[in-house]
């Protein structure tokens, strides 16, 4: 079996259930606005957070975990695996669980991660995997972070992609902010309104 087979990608299509995740928070120019706009929906999502602005914003953090949204593992200082070597993938990623017991958050556990930019090699995913991670990744990319695809274009590439099951990433970073103030509401008006609840992974 082909290892990225063992990733998650998407979830069960017989339900109307949508799963938001937001990479690279938190960050205080834009997630709590995101927080905002999920509360007024009553949709859950998964924040995978950078170890550094876990470390940088304890409060913000305690607020995604306080309002019930799942937490996932983005490394320490947003690693690319296929320019990093093994050993220092790993350690940067373990990085983020020290950072949890600095920053008094030392009971929570986490299962959940995502490689940022989706690279990540077959030996650092295995090593991930044998912590006790399980691999998320996604089936529709918004494009938030593309500087070239306008606000209208990236919330037509959600809503015509996303279906029962989807995980669908977004970015609470201040690259993808001006786009998210634009695109999230409508996301989330619209799937709404077509009967789809949002939902958390589980962590």
């Amino acid at each position: 079996m082909r290892i990225f087979s063992k990733y998650t990608w998407r979830f069960s299509m017989d339900k109307k259930e949508i799963y938001l995740t937001f990479d690279d928070g938190p960050t205080p120019e834009i997630t709590d606005f995101v927080l905002d706009e999920l509360k007024k929906h009553n949709a859950k999502a998964t924040f995978f957070c950078i170890g550094k602005n876990i470390g940088n914003y304890p409060t913000i953090f305690k607020r995604i975990i306080d309002e019930g949204h799942s937490i996932g593992n983005h490394t320490q200082n947003h690693r690319n695996g296929w320019t990093t070597k093994t050993q220092a993938y790993i350690e940067n990623t373990l990085a983020v669980e020290k950072t949890l017991q600095h920053a008094n958050f030392s009971t929570l556990q986490l299962h959940l991660f995502r490689p940022p930019y989706g690279k990540i090699r077959q030996q650092q995913a295995k090593v991930i995997m044998s912590k006790g991670y399980k691999i998320i990744m996604w089936s529709v990319l918004s494009g938030d972070f593309d500087a070239n695809l306008s606000k209208e274009k990236c919330l037509q590439n959600v809503i015509k992609n996303t279906s029962n099951g989807s995980v669908v990433v977004f970015h609470d970073s201040i690259k993808a902010a001006e786009k998210i103030r634009y695109v999230l509401p409508k996301v989330l008006t619209y799937f709404v309104n077509e009967g789809f609840d949002f939902k958390a992974i589980k962590n």
